[in-house]
């Protein structure tokens, strides 16, 4: 039987994190879990942790949890042994916080305010999926479910009543967005991309976000087929995308060479045969298209420098809208905070409802006994739900009221009074 003092402590919330703020993003891989229905299993275990959720993206590694207490060098000790690091290298890059600082903190991820982009959108689909996978599979109860809750609909509310998300802000994204803007039906056309770094990574995901096809050349066939595999793309040699000139609608060029891949002499020659328009869109550092492409008739070149300036403006735009997400998530805050008090009133209300059932049952008994073989089984049943609501009647206003005072200035003083009105003893069993 737990004591009512076990049940007057409300669990409290953990956040351990290890993300791009702390750690290089080429070196969080190294901290990331694998398994994460074993990573659940063995951090509960090691940490004793009571509910455990994990949010883990290219950026970062997270890991929520409700307890009662948390074991912080236990905690460091599991994630090390789980990944295969040393303590000391999970130790030197952890950030551990509790309390309003974890809630905080997880509004902020969820409404894109803590991302390595400023409003991603992903990051919300990560956290709803992280914790269904928690919910699921039992390592999420009540008390995560309600911090989680919250945040989703918050990080939705954010994107919908602010521009925290809205236009493109990576040179990838935004060369996509103006290629839709050049040329109709994108899906239709004919399209190449050159490259397969993380610039070539960026394209690729836009173009399929809009379902477009499109063909990936590299330096090699093998880099092509390989970045085909791992982000998208039909891999075709250099020098057979070099032959189709004539035929494709939208380059992106998005490499490291030191030189002109494109040249104003293959371009001129390609046109030569052809009367639609051809876009390019040149986002290498330096440049790998000829400027003079951008002179040939039905050509129409896009350079890095030109995207850049309309991803500046964008981030500055969502930049200028970081207070009315804040804004957002304070009232949020204020109203979970007063949500998350009400709840500290549940263990005493239970403690008391058990104590008054006692009560019922015992005067409830009696009078039964009294009656003896004057009433029939029907009788007995409506005596019992006579007994249970005349409970419920008496109970149910003070008990809402306690539920509700809890939120104000003066909780203290209200659970005391109420702990001697009903003989509430946090050191006796209820």
């Amino acid at each position: 039987m737990e004591t009512s003092s076990a049940l007057s402590q409300p669990l409290q919330v953990f956040n351990a994190r290890i993300t791009y703020r702390n750690a290089p993003i080429h070196l969080l891989e190294r901290f990331a879990f694998s398994d994460l229905r074993s990573a659940h299993l063995k951090l509960i275990d090691s940490a004793q942790l009571k509910e455990c959720v994990i949010i883990q993206t290219c950026n970062r590694v997270e890991l929520f949890a409700a307890s009662p207490n948390l074991n912080k060098e236990k905690l460091i000790e599991g994630w090390a042994n789980v990944t295969g690091l040393s303590v000391d290298e999970v130790a030197n890059s952890i950030e551990i916080s509790n309390g309003d600082e974890v809630i905080l903190h997880l509004l902020k991820l969820s409404s894109g305010l803590d991302s390595l982009v400023l409003g991603e959108d992903q990051v919300l689909g990560q956290v709803k999926r992280a914790f269904e996978f928690s919910r699921i599979n039992n390592y999420a109860g009540s008390h995560l479910s309600a911090i989680f809750d919250r945040a989703v609909r918050v990080g939705s509310k954010v994107r919908t009543h602010t521009g925290v998300n809205k236009g493109s802000v990576s040179i990838g994204s935004m060369a996509v967005k103006l290629a839709t803007e050049c040329v109709d039906n994108m899906n239709q056309k004919q399209i190449l991309l050159i490259g397969s770094g993380e610039g070539a990574s960026l394209v690729a995901k836009s173009l399929k976000q809009r379902q477009a096809n499109f063909m990936v050349t590299s330096r090699t066939f093998e880099r092509a087929s390989s970045f085909a595999d791992t982000v998208g793309g039909n891999p075709i040699t250099f020098e057979s995308a070099i032959q189709r000139f004539q035929e494709i609608d939208l380059i992106f060029v998005a490499t490291t060479a030191p030189y002109y891949l494109i040249t104003h002499e293959r371009v001129e020659k390609a046109m030569l045969h052809r009367d639609k328009q051809l876009v390019l869109f040149d986002l290498s550092n330096p440049r790998t298209v000829e400027d003079t492409v951008g002179a040939i008739e039905n050509v129409k070149l896009f350079n890095i420098d030109k995207i850049a300036k309309l991803v500046q403006d964008n981030i500055k735009t969502r930049k200028n809208e970081i207070a009315s997400a804040e804004k957002i998530i304070d009232e949020e805050m204020k109203l979970f905070g007063m949500a998350l008090k009400r709840k500290e009133a549940e263990p005493m209300v239970i403690s008391i409802f058990k104590d008054v059932d006692k009560i019922r049952e015992r005067e409830f008994k009696k009078a039964i006994s009294i009656l003896g073989n004057k009433i029939g089984p029907e009788e007995h049943r409506i005596i019992e739900q006579l007994s249970y609501a005349i409970v419920e009647a008496v109970m149910a206003s003070p008990m809402n009221r306690l539920r509700k005072e809890i939120g104000s200035d003066k909780s203290e003083d209200i659970k005391r009074i109420v702990a001697r009105l009903f003989n509430y003893n946090e050191d006796r069993q209820v």
